[in-house]
């Protein structure tokens, strides 16, 4: 009996049937023909063309394996491509978009067994980033055409060229910050140096002694030539100009000292711009767990080391009571103050990655006083630095 014509009500009846997916150990990759039921299938196994088409398969099984195998690599490649260029995605959700096309390459014609096996040999291979969750298999698709290459080569171009600019502009701080230190210094030593000549001695031949100060208007002289009192006027006038002295010289350290302060005011400003960024993590210090997804495992609450940072916003932790190994978002975690006097790393802000010892903390505020040890600031207090900025080191 021949097969029914397009148009006729039986081959429109198998054709709705047919529509969508069908149970995967039905599907013949060779024939590539979805059969509807286990008795269909075997009647397709028996038939001549499926024969034909297995004895090409026993002449060379490995070069057709790697054909399909190869095929469904490509195509998948291509849908992440496509549909999940620059996010991150779970495995799942790509596969079942994939196998939406009723004539794809199916997974048990190639020589991966499960989903797992590829996506790790995507891994292996460096096609894509793959990271392993409690919620499944996670993939992000490794662009290396030559216009992304070029576009990233550019962006770290731009990042290097910021860095150097930040430095200069450092630089430039630094030595302005040095010349009005040292013209402080400077205006203090001529100030000690600055001041009224001592009295001076005249010594007569009749053993009268004459005292006189320059720029005096007048002085008394005793009756018997004995010795010359000098005026009130002279008196006053030496107490006016030592108190003008005085305030001459608190004035200028004053002038000095908010002169310096403007600087350090505008030297954070700008590094707090550059250095402030949306992601903290980073290698070695210690943490607190606060997701509620691990609770039921133990780990809420919990302090662990960060071994390791995944671009930029997740952190393999170590936890310090039984050493297991977690990957948790930073939302999910919270940084740890010491006791005063501990070691702690600024992790946002104007100095950022900086390590500092901490000397206070002021509750009321959620803000601490650290001072900065080792580098460029070392000896810098920072009086008012949030709790979110530093934390515990390892």
């Amino acid at each position: 009996m021949g097969k029914n014509e397009f148009l006729t009500p039986k081959a429109i009846a198998n054709r709705i049937k047919a529509k969508g997916l069908q149970k995967l150990r039905w599907y013949c990759q060779m024939c590539q023909k979805q059969c509807r039921d286990e008795n269909g299938f075997k009647c397709h196994c028996m038939s001549e063309s499926h024969q034909r088409q297995m004895q090409i398969f026993g002449q060379n099984p490995d070069r057709i394996v790697d054909g399909y195998s190869e095929e469904f690599e490509e195509t998948f490649l291509e849908l992440m491509k496509r549909s999940h260029r620059f996010s991150r995605v779970a495995a799942t959700v790509v596969y079942n978009e994939y196998i939406h096309d009723r004539h794809h390459v199916h997974m048990n014609s190639t020589t991966w067994t499960s989903l797992t096996e590829f996506v790790k040999y995507l891994g292996r291979t460096g096609k894509c980033k793959v990271e392993e969750t409690p919620k499944g298999w996670f993939i992000t698709y490794i662009d290396r055409d030559s216009e992304t290459l070029f576009k990233e080569r550019m962006k770290n171009k731009r990042i290097k060229l910021d860095m150097v600019e930040e430095e200069k502009q450092e630089r430039e701080i630094r030595k302005q910050i040095e010349l009005a230190a040292s013209e402080q210094l400077t205006t203090t030593k001529s100030d000690s140096n600055l001041g009224e000549d001592p009295p001076r001695e005249l010594n007569l031949e009749a053993g009268v002694k004459v005292g006189f100060s320059l720029g005096s208007s007048s002085s008394l002289v005793n009756k018997d030539n004995s010795s010359i009192v000098s005026s009130s006027k002279l008196v006053f006038e030496e107490v006016d100009s030592s108190n003008k002295r005085k305030i001459g010289k608190e004035n200028n350290k004053t002038n000095g000292n908010s002169a310096l302060e403007e600087m350090m005011r505008e030297e954070e400003k700008v590094k707090e711009k550059m250095n402030r960024k949306d992601y903290w993590l980073c290698e070695g210090i210690i943490v607190k767990v606060l997701s509620k997804a691990l609770a039921k495992k133990g780990y809420y609450k919990q302090k662990g080391v960060v071994r390791k940072v995944i671009d930029k916003y997740v952190g393999e932790i170590e936890m310090l009571d039984n050493k297991h190994v977690l990957r948790v978002d930073q939302d999910e975690l919270e940084t740890v103050i010491p006791q005063i006097g501990g070691l702690v790393k600024i992790v946002n802000g104007a100095y950022r990655g900086s390590n500092a010892r901490l000397l206070g903390v002021d509750t009321d505020k959620f803000c601490a006083k650290v001072k900065i040890e080792k580098g460029a600031y070392d000896g810098r207090i920072l009086n008012a630095i949030d709790y979110e900025d530093i934390c515990k080191l390892a």
